[in-house]
């Protein structure tokens, strides 16, 4: 059995001062598991934020090659937990061994694909304006701009990711890879799990001699206020509920000195499922909606919530299909008794609405989750109703049936901020209904075709993120090497002498640097 302490990670060390305990739980049978955490205290909280800020100046003035060794060591010490890790993160999430092994794969991915964005460089942005002495009216001087780390960020752990959006997850990653050293706030569903995975960071710190304090972690309650609200702490990296996005922003907006909080909180992900696909493979499409609803236990931020369709017996005989699919899905075990608690409570606020009908689905009882198909008056997309725009976490969909085109159009206008988008069609489809895109654009952050949402690549162009309440913020993505922009400012230095300059902006570009000079991308010396 791993060696699990349960306390505090600060500067490199371990710590409890509170007495207060907390218990770490089998997700499907509720017992307790031997492994309790220390509830980290405010003042624990303010030494590893300060240990945070300590270790900034030296990390992230470290050349990038140098922070890619840590993040690959990372990787690799991420790659090397055993099976009992694999059983321990099982217990903790109900997730089975080979949904936990894959993640894993994804999360030391995700570590070494930005440790290549690190040694390729273009993260940092690197433009040149040379000096022009002879410019009439006035000469220019030299001004030169790259990108520098914003300092301190903290994390917040994911309930549905223990690996991928946890504690080595993405935020982590790109922080790291951006030169801020990380607090991160243990999620209370995997605190066994974040331990070890905590261990596996510290024990590549040490490997690649970065400085105590890079990394940090914090277990309990409260502690997220009190990192938002500390003043070393530069940015925030969070993905949960709407309700806790919206108040870590608030959070943080009402600091004095506001910082940016990067939060992921609820998407319903709309499938459009157009004619001509509908006739011909309607089916099939049934079939794989149903897969897609139910993966994972529907606990997956892109689950497809809503499907819409133009009113026909094709899309109705495609409900009736889909209804079936998920009558005959066994039930299954959330991530945490209080996942379950939220979606049998979602289950209930779409039973009582008068405008919804229950279309499908085992009666929802006992402590597994049972899929489910309702289907909505259109009006109440038209209305904005807010039941409707609300996510409900787990194995459940909302059919909504658009009279004609000036309807669709306007149940898209209706919906709020997305993740993604789905258009399910044939190519005669796609040509005729290709209006939908500007439209959806607007609204998404990722536009799928002839797929399903659930499942997010991680590499260069991917877009997880969207308008609110996808996102607090839709310029940015938490997935994909795009992430790391936003834990990052640009920094202009004017008239310069060479031997001051970052190495990343000078003459002989010693980094090997794409770079923009004078307006033109150069990858050679000036």
């Amino acid at each position: 059995m791993p060696n699990i302490l349960g306390l505090n990670f600060i500067a490199g060390q371990r710590s409890a001062v509170g007495p207060q305990r907390l218990q770490s739980l089998d997700a499907t049978t509720g017992e307790a598991l031997p492994y309790n955490f220390a509830q980290a205290t405010e003042g624990e909280v303010d030494r590893a934020a300060r240990a945070a800020a300590g270790a900034f100046g030296e990390f992230r003035q470290l050349s990038p090659a140098r922070r890619a060794e840590f993040l690959d060591a990372i990787a690799a010490e991420l790659d090397e937990l055993d099976d009992s890790f694999v059983a321990i993160v099982c217990r903790e999430t109900a997730l089975p061994a080979a949904r936990i092994q894959g993640e894993r794969g994804r999360t030391s991915g995700q570590m070494r694909l930005f440790a290549q964005v690190l040694r390729r460089g273009d993260f940092l942005g690197a433009r040149i304006d040379l000096a022009q002495p002879e410019r009439q009216p006035l000469p220019r001087v030299d001004i030169r701009q790259m990108r520098i780390g914003v300092g301190p960020v903290a994390v917040f752990g994911a309930s549905n990711f223990p690996l991928a959006f946890s504690t080595a997850g993405g935020d982590t990653a790109a922080a790291l890879a951006a030169g801020c050293p990380v607090v991160f706030k243990a999620h209370s569903g995997h605190m066994a799990t974040a331990d070890l995975v905590a261990c596996a960071i510290l024990r590549a710190a040490e490997r690649t001699g970065m400085p105590k304090g890079v990394f940090n972690m914090v277990f309990g309650g409260g502690v997220g206020e009190w990192l938002v609200k500390h003043p070393a702490i530069q940015a925030v990296g969070f993905t949960g509920s709407l309700k806790g996005g919206d108040a870590l922003c608030r959070m943080a907006a009402a600091r004095a000195q506001p910082i940016p909080v990067f939060a992921e909180m609820s998407s319903i992900n709309p499938v459009i499922i157009l004619p001509a696909a509908l006739a011909r493979r309607g089916e099939t499409i049934a079939r794989e909606l149903a897969g897609s609803v139910c993966l994972g236990a529907g606990q997956f931020c892109t689950n497809p919530g809503m499907l819409i369709g133009l009113q026909s017996p094709g899309f109705s005989q495609l409900l009736n299909d889909l209804g079936q699919h998920l009558d005959q899905q066994a039930g299954q075990t959330l991530l945490n008794a209080g996942g379950l608690r939220s979606y049998v409570a979602g289950l209930e606020h779409l039973h009582a609405h008068a405008g919804i009908q229950h279309l499908a689905g085992q009666a929802q009882q006992g402590d597994q989750a049972r899929a489910q198909l309702f289907k909505a008056d259109v009006r109440l997309l038209l209305e904005s109703d807010p039941l409707l725009q609300e996510e409900v976490f787990g194995p459940a969909t909302v059919a909504v049936e658009v009279s004609d085109l000036e309807q669709l159009r306007a149940a898209l206008l209706g919906l709020r901020g997305q993740l993604t988008a789905t258009l399910i069609g044939e190519p005669e489809d796609l040509e005729a209904f290709a209006w939908l895109v500007p439209l959806l654009e607007e609204k998404v952050g990722r536009i799928l075709v002839n797929g399903y949402p659930t499942g997010v690549e991680v590499c260069d162009a991917m877009v997880h993120g969207g308008p609110y309440p996808a996102t607090s913020d839709a310029r940015g993505t938490s997935v994909g090497t795009l992430a790391i922009d936003r834990f990052l400012r640009p920094v202009c230095y004017q008239n310069y002498p060479q031997a001051l300059l970052p190495e990343a902006l000078r003459d002989g570009n010693p980094l090997g640097l794409r770079r923009l000079v004078n307006g033109q991308w150069s990858e050679g010396v000036i």
